[in-house]
């Protein structure tokens, strides 16, 4: 699955072109490194996501194949640190 496609199911980013500009434009990193919109991504991969003041680091749990209800987001993905820049 494509880390853009991914970030929006998951619902870690509302839509899917805030993903692809976010990795575009190197706010998007899969295991410490840059991502482009269609890296591919894999359950147990860490992703690292900069949108405005902060940075968020995940761990993927599951591969959403559509977007997910907002109560089961934890299910595919695990928020692992959050901080403010």
């Amino acid at each position: 699955m494509r880390i853009d496609l991914f970030l929006r199911n998951a619902g870690i980013v509302p839509r899917r072109t805030l993903a692809q500009k976010a990795c575009s434009g190197g706010l998007v990193k899969i295991d410490g490194r840059t991502a482009k919109p269609a890296s591919p991504v894999e359950i147990g991969q860490e992703i690292t996501v900069q949108l405005g003041m902060s940075r968020k680091k995940y761990r993927i749990l599951q591969l959403p194949n559509r977007p997910v209800a907002k109560a089961a987001r934890t299910e595919y993905a695990e928020l692992m640190s959050s901080e403010g820049i």
